[in-house]
This record gives structure tokens, sequence and C-alpha cells, in this order.
């Protein structure tokens, strides 16, 4: 056994491809060995800015020698069929088997040596290589992120010949771009990573990475200040340089007084540094850029020159924002009706107005508490002028942020303010949600708006599409209505928020709101059957106590008491199921007398017979002529539990009423233990029927047990 080397070395690759392009590399070799029966060890794949690297360890000699046997037509069959079968085969008349009148041919396929394996698999992994991007180059067909330049590909200490689109494969590549540009001669894969370090080239990306993280905050630490951590942004870094060398460098504190946002922004975007702060945590004059050379300075030439580039860009950043200070918000949003949010949602300026009434209900309703009414409102008035500004036109990812600093500086209070940042989180699963109360009634709106009018006009997200961020958005809602316990109906936000021409998609949007609270609580360990078991009695809509109510569920089936008691209401629901027993029927006095009915009135209301209707209900409950200890024994338990756990579940003691209902577990299975439920007596038979069915509908008035899996 040997390892296999191949190295794929071009224009540099973009950084943000790296990662897949690795993954890519390792797929398509562990398909194509597979395919031809090549057994491999451990494949391990790296990434350089100018190279694709994969090792193969312990790759066999040679393939298995392979018999197959095939079957063909019969003997008697007509020519063209004998004729198909030996084309397909490839072999002679005198070479078919014939078994009782049935041809067969028999195929002996011989091992095959390893190169000539991984020769045309590495062909068929630059022909069917998914880049995102592609091009080609000279006259030539072949397709590559960037211009292919050499191919090194060696089993053991011997290279595999392959030739693809002009370029050959050899044993020679090239070190650093600037510390050693000249060739390189590669013993195998065994002295590969080793001798591209001598030549400043370090293979592993993982490895960049880590130098990349604690360069650079020594970096920093040794000005006395603290690196502002940026993990994608180390990553980046990874894929542009061969040879990271992080270095310090310093810009003019005049443009400490463009946002900070902004500022950090721009060192990121433009110039992939990373911002420092102060002992304070203020944003310091200072950044850490990586270069991709030891300079024989020191980096003192590289770190000026990064600073002269970023200043050019800071004081674009400047003017946009002492521009922007000059117009009030106010006359910004003027602006927002030439804006269309969306052709059957109209302008941004109506939407605006839209989440104003909304967000100045959920304050006047009581559903968010301590804001201020005309505060609220005017928040979301001015939530989105600061789209029209320099700054956002600039850096849209900075909407909302923003104009929370135009507010600020343009004398609106402080909670106006916070709620123009804020109004767009939480932005992503796991952000935190705003708890300012203004903000809280703003972001709701906002994105209960948009949820509400994508959905009635059509507009719902499909498959893994969802062009208009609604599971965002729908999180979003959730996240701020759990996280601020607001006591809302879900039914009563989605009608306040309902467009005027709207199609009426009211079960819809309940429907993929439970579905997203599914996928929220998931990263909080609940199950999703919990969730469905909850939803199926808690019809009010109330998030709030809905999350409360899954919990204390989850919580009580994973103890012992709680996963017995799953078992026995199974075991009760079937046998009703079988039965189809839906409890007593009786004909009322008017059927008796074939009077016609009408209307949803409850039969029981027409009954005139004294005392008959008290008589059913305890027929239902099972009290009626009682014979066993173990029927006794769960009606009492019954009687006790009904109770307690109604009013636990009304007081919202959700874990009261399971303790409750924990106190079936064992009445519950002396009855089955004991008891005959499909007794020859009828009467017995119905009796122990309806205690079943109350047994179960006692269960599921705390939560339907018939959803929860196991």
């Amino acid at each position: 056994m040997a390892d296999f080397l191949l190295e794929l070395l071009s224009e540099e690759i973009p950084a943000r491809m790296q990662a897949k392009a690795r993954n890519e590399l390792a797929r398509l070799f562990a398909e194509c060995a597979a395919a031809a029966g090549l057994e491999t060890g451990a494949i391990d794949v790296h990434s350089t800015p100018r190279r694709l690297v994969l090792i193969a360890h312990d790759v066999a000699e040679q393939t298995e020698a392979a018999r197959e046997e095939i079957k063909g037509p019969r003997a008697s069959a007509p020519s063209q069929a004998l004729d198909g079968f030996l084309r397909k085969t490839g072999l002679s008349r005198e070479q078919i088997e014939d078994r009782d009148g049935v041809l067969f041919a028999v195929v002996e396929r011989p091992g095959r040596a390893a190169d000539d394996v991984i020769a045309e698999a590495v062909k068929r992994v630059v022909a069917e290589f998914a880049w995102p991007k592609s091009m080609r180059w000279g006259s030539g067909s072949l397709r590559w992120v960037r211009p292919l330049q050499g191919i090194v590909a060696m089993l053991g200490e011997e290279i595999v010949p392959v030739e693809i689109g002009g370029i050959c494969s050899g044993a020679t590549t090239v070190g650093h771009r600037f510390h050693h540009p000249g060739p390189i001669t590669i013993g195998g894969a065994a002295d590969y990573a080793e001798k591209l370090r001598a030549c400043h080239v370090i293979v592993d990306q993982n490895e960049r990475e880590r130098l990349i993280r604690e360069g650079a905050a020594a970096a920093a630490t040794e000005a006395g200040l603290t690196l502002l951590e940026d993990e994608g942004l180390v990553v980046e870094n990874a894929g542009l340089t061969e040879w990271p060398v992080p270095l310090l460098g310093r810009f003019d504190p005049e443009f400490l007084d463009v946002p900070r946002e902004v500022i950090v922004l721009t060192m990121r975007t433009n110039q992939k540094d990373f911002a420092c702060t102060n002992d304070e945590g203020l944003l310091a004059p200072a950044f850490v850029c990586v270069a991709n050379v030891s300079a024989t300075d020191g980096g003192a030439a590289i770190g000026q020159g990064n600073a002269r580039v970023l200043a050019a860009r800071l004081a674009d950043a400047r003017f946009f924002w002492e521009q922007d200070l000059k117009v009030p918000l106010e006359e910004q949003a003027k602006k927002l009706d030439g804006i269309v949010f969306h052709e059957k949602l109209g302008t941004v300026a109506d939407k605006v107005e839209r989440v104003a009434k909304l967000a100045r209900w959920l304050v006047e309703e009581g559903i968010v508490k301590g804001a201020d009414a005309d505060q609220v409102e005017r928040a979301a008035r001015l939530a989105k002028a600061d789209l029209v500004t320099g700054m956002v036109g600039e850096f849209p990812e900075l909407q909302g942020v923003i104009g929370g600093y135009l507010a600020d500086a343009q004398g609106e209070p402080k909670a106006v303010a916070d709620a123009i940042r804020d109004h767009y989180r939480p932005v992503g699963q796991g952000e935190q949600a705003p708890a300012a109360a203004v903000t809280v009634a703003v972001a709701l709106a906002d994105k209960l708006d948009s949820l509400v009018g994508f959905f009635q006009f059509g507009e719902k997200p499909t498959g893994s599409k969802d062009p208009f961020a609604l599971r965002r958005a729908a999180l979003g809602i959730l996240s701020i209505i759990i996280d601020n316990e607001l006591r809302v109906s879900m039914r009563d936000l989605i009608t306040k928020a309902a467009h005027a021409g709207g199609a009426n998609a009211g079960r819809d949007i309940a429907t993929f709101l439970i579905e997203r609270l599914k996928v929220q609580q998931r990263e909080a360990g609940i199950r999703h059957d919990m969730i469905d078991a909850v939803v199926a009695v808690e019809t009010g809509g109330d998030n709030v106590r809905m999350v409360l109510r899954v919990q204390a569920l989850q919580s009580f089936v994973e103890t012992g008491d709680g996963a017995d008691l799953l078992v026995a209401y199974k075991r009760a629901a079937n046998i009703l199921k079988k039965e189809d027993w839906v409890g007593p029927q009786v004909m009322s006095s008017a059927e008796e007398q074939g009077i016609p009915q009408t209307g949803e009135e409850d039969p029981l209301v027409l009954v005139e017979e004294p005392g008959l209707k008290e008589a059913i209900a305890e027929m239902a409950s099972g009290h009626a002529g009682a014979d066993l200890p173990q029927e006794k024994a769960l009606i009492g338990a019954l009687d006790a539990a009904e109770p307690k756990a109604s009013a636990a579940v009304e007081a919202e003691d959700f874990t009261g009423a399971m303790a409750a209902l924990a106190s079936l577990r064992k009445p519950i299975d002396a009855f089955f233990d004991h008891v005959t439920v499909n007794d020859p007596d009828s009467a017995k038979r119905e009796r122990r029927l309806n205690l079943l069915m109350r047994f179960r509908d006692a269960v599921n008035c705390v939560a339907d047990f018939s959803k929860i899996e196991g």
C-alpha cells in the first residue's frame, strides 16, 4: 500500500469557494475509487489560495479480480437476440455456456493497477468538479475556477501519468509567490507539506486559521488593545494567504466620530482587517491586517499602506454620515412613498402606515406593557427612514443601525432611537429578541405586517425558497412573544394585521407559525410531537402558555410515571378505537316521537324523563355498578385527579396538572391487569368502556397523548 498525492495548482481561488471545493474534491475522488473497486484509507484535503490538495492514505496496489455471470436468452432464441447478447458481453459464441437451454456468459475481469484507476479518477474529478463559477482560457475546452497551471499526481514516490487540457502531471510544484516562486520537486505525500512549508507555504488551512487567530490577538494585546473577534474574517484571511502574518496598523482618531458599525464594516468588507477596542470597550483607532509575506521591515510599510487605503474609505463614509445628519429623519421618511415594498403590498410608506397603527394597537390593548403609545408610533413612522440615506445606500447591512444613530443625533428620545435601531431584531435563529417595550411593539408589528401580508397575497415560502424571509420573520415573532411573555392570542394578532383586499389566510399562517415553533423549540431540546400534543388542546393561540405547557409535558413524559401513563393511555385509546366507542347512546324523547331537530342543540336538552340526564352522566363517568376493586380504585383516582388537573391547567400550573395525572398511573395499570374490558355482560362492557373513555379524556384535558410518539 502507498499514499496518493494530488495537487491542482491554479491562479487564486476565491476564499469563499475553498471550503466547498475541499469537500467536492474528497467526494469525487472517493466515488471514483469506490466505483472502480480501489480500496483506500483516510482521505485528507487541503486548500490554499493557489492550490487544492488531496492525500489518500493506504491505497491498494490494484483492484480485486472479479468474476461475473450474465444470464442471456434461451438457446432457441432468434439469432438477433444471440447477437445482441454477444455484443453486450464482448464474447464469442464458443465462450457462451448452455445450461439446460439457457445461455450464460462468464466474464472474468482481472484486477487493475492502482495508477491506472487513479489516472482515470483524476480526469473525472477535474471534468466533473462543481465550481459555483468556472472559466475557460486560451483555445482549450478545460474549465476550472481559475486557469489551471500544474498537476502533481504521485502514488508513493512514483508519478501517476495524467494529461488534462495539455497539462501533464509531474512531481514539481511552486512555493510562495514572492518568497519562493521557483520550482519545487516533491518526493511524495510524505514530504509534501514540509517541503512547501520550507518554501513559505502552509498547506493546512486549519493551521493558517490558528496562526491568524492567535497572531492577531497577540498583535492587539502588545499594543494594549483587545481584538474584536470575528471568526468569519479569520477563515477569509486564511483563504487569502499562504503565509499569514498579522500586523497592527493605526488610523486617524478623527474618524471615530463616524458610527462604530460603519468603521468596523469598512475594515472588514474592504480591507479584511480586524477592529480593536480599548480598555473601556470603545473602538480604538487601530486595526490588525493579515499580510501574505514576512516583510524585512517588520511589516511597517504594509501597515502604513493599509492605513492609507482605509483612511480613504473612512473619509467617504464620513462624508455620507455628515450629509445624512443634515436631513431630519422625518424629511427622509417622506421619500418612502417612492419605494415599492411589493407590488401587491404597496410602497414602503404604505407599510410604515400599517406598522405604526398596529404597533400603537399593541400598546393600547395592553399586549405590550410599559411603552408610551406616542413614542411607539413615532418610532414606527421613522424606522424605515434610513433606507433613503446615503449611509445605507453605501452599507445596506446597516439599515436600522444608521437610523438609530441619526435619531439619537437629531434629538429623538432614547426609546425611539433604540427602537429604530433594533426593530429588525431578532435577525436570525439564536439572536436575542429585543426587550425594551417600545422596540418590542415596533419589531413585532413590522414582522407581523410582512408575514400576514405576504401570506394573504399568496407569496408563501415553497420548499427551500423563501425570497421574503418569512421563516425568519415567523421565528422573530415567536421569539419576541415568548421571550417577553406577551399574553396574546395569535388569532387576534393575525386578524388585526390582516391587509384589506387580501385572502383569508389565517389558518395557513397559524400552521406556518406552529411549524416554526417546532424549529425554534428544537434548539431548547423540545420534541416536535410534544408541541403537536399541546397544540391539539391549546386552541387559544397563546404561545407563552403553549410553551410552558409543552415544557411541563416533556418533563413529565420523560419520568417513569409519565412513560407508564403514556403506555396505558395508548392501550386505552386503542381499545376505544377498535370498539369504535364514543360513549353512551341515548335517544331523546323528541327523537322517539319523530320530531325533526334543527340547529346544533345538545339532544340531552330535549330529554323529558326525570333524572335520565343525570343517569347518563353517571354512566359515562363509570360510577354505575362498579363491581371490582380495581374499577372502584380507578373511579376514585379519576374523581380526585380530574378537578385537580383542570384547576391546575386553568391556573397555568402545568407541572401541577402533570402531577395530578401521575396519580392515575397505578390505578390504570391495576385496572388493565385485573379487569376484562370486553366482558360477556354487555352492561359491564359498556361501563368499562365508558371508564376508559373517561380516563382518556381526563388525560387529554392536559395534552393529547395520542400525538406523542413512543
